[in-house]
């Protein structure tokens, strides 16, 4: 019996453990200018959910937070008249789910479903019932809640398309610049690949509806992974010339007149994009006699040609020929430019649905986080050897402490 006794007090106890574990792996992120609630398990995003935050005369607070209480069927009690209270049903603007993060701010659901998407509430926030029910069973008291101001968001569509929103600045708090866009952008390595004009168009609309840039890819050279990244657009695979060059230590020529780069092996088109020159991935093997192709895990892999399986022994046999020789390389025709295959990806997706939240929206999907980093600038040289916790006034009470729960 005793043994009987200790093993279900031993699987209690792993079970307690268990729930304690779960919750510590999983957090909520709010961003205001977005609308939009964010549950995570550890990096993941499992759920994205609109939500109506506070009026700019009552904001919700920013800050880090965690919930401190969950209460099914709460009543309202009128700040400004505590005799006035509202029981649970469908008058009570607090809904059916009361989650506490702060002071007298909560997490609750609502009795005005179209108020959700809009800066409405007295700093509250405030969901769909279905949805805040459904999160109240998900996370538990001692939750971490962030809550966060940006008004910039970027992140890989499921379909690995980079994309950035801009949400409206209701609060007045951020204002946003081209250049702190492109910034956030090189994170990704598409920065170049989106014009001034554009970007400004974004800011100036500021309606959280995505701006598409294109594909980006890692990029891992004789095994090293550079910062820069390989990207996909107009459907090529573009590589960053001085880059390349100066990770295999070739020389080459920049003709800017007639878009040429010239090495000592071939030439080839090059494609300027913000004053910074791209080569076409089908050109390594002619311009450095490397190798480059897309891995299965989206990284594209630059290698001596040599040292990879040949295409055919035909081929093959004529690399050895050109590293055996010790004649220089006939004259080259730059007046004919050899035709490319079409570099194979998918092709972006213009009606991708990640949009989190818009401002006249009170649908939510799924997006995946932002990483940000800094990238090396690609300079263009000719003849180079190396080519260089706000508080708020509180605005929801809670029911007395012995008021009695409605379940």
């Amino acid at each position: 019996m005793n043994k009987i006794i200790k093993f279900f007090l031993i699987f209690a106890v792993s079970l307690f453990f268990i729930d304690i574990t779960e919750a510590a792996e999983r957090k909520i992120v709010i961003n205001l200018p977005g609308r939009s609630l964010a549950l995570y398990e550890g990096d993941k995003k499992i759920r994205l959910y609109p939500i109506a935050i506070g009026k700019p005369s009552t904001p919700t607070p920013i800050g880090y937070y965690k919930i401190s209480s969950k209460d099914i069927n709460p009543t309202w009690t009128d700040p400004s008249n505590y005799k006035n209270t509202i029981p649970s049903g469908p008058s009570n603007p607090l809904g059916y789910r009361w989650m506490q993060i702060y002071g007298n701010y909560g997490i609750h659901g609502t009795n005005n479903p179209n108020s959700i998407g809009n800066y409405v509430s007295n700093g509250c926030i405030r969901m769909f019932e279905a949805n805040v029910e459904e999160l109240f069973d998900l996370v538990q008291v001692g939750t971490p809640v962030e809550i966060t101001y940006n008004r910039v968001v970027v992140e890989k569509t499921p379909e690995d398309v980079v994309a950035f929103y801009v949400y409206p600045d209701n609060y007045n708090r951020q204002a946003l610049t081209v250049d702190m866009i492109k910034n956030w952008l090189k994170g990704y390595g598409v920065e170049d690949f989106i014009s001034d004009e554009d970007i400004l168009a974004k800011i100036r609309a500021s309606d959280g509806t995505p701006a598409f840039v294109a594909k980006s890819n890692p990029i891992v050279l004789n095994g090293e992974k550079l910062k820069e990244k390989a990207v996909q657009a107009d459907g090529a695979m573009y590589l960053p010339l001085n880059t390349i060059a100066g990770k295999l230590d070739e020389k080459y020529d920049w003709n800017s007149a007639s878009s040429v780069i010239s090495t000592s092996f071939s030439e080839a088109k090059g494609v300027v994009k913000n004053n910074h020159v791209y080569i076409d991935a089908r050109d390594l093997k002619d311009l450095f006699r490397v190798k480059g192709e897309l891995s299965k895990d989206n990284v594209f892999v630059i290698g001596d040609y040599t040292d990879n399986k040949p295409e055919s022994k035909v081929e093959n046999k004529a690399e050895k020929n050109i590293e055996k020789s010790t004649v220089a390389p006939a004259p080259i025709n730059t007046n004919a430019e050899k035709p490319k295959e079409p570099f194979k990806t998918e092709e972006t997706k213009k009606n991708a649905n990640n949009t989190v939240v818009n401002t006249d929206s009170t649908k939510s999907k799924d997006k995946k986080d932002t990483t940000i980093s800094e990238n090396k600038n690609n300079e263009v040289k000719k003849d180079v050897s190396k080519p260089i916790k706000k508080k708020g006034k509180p605005v929801i009470v809670r029911r007395p402490a012995n008021h009695k729960e409605k379940v």
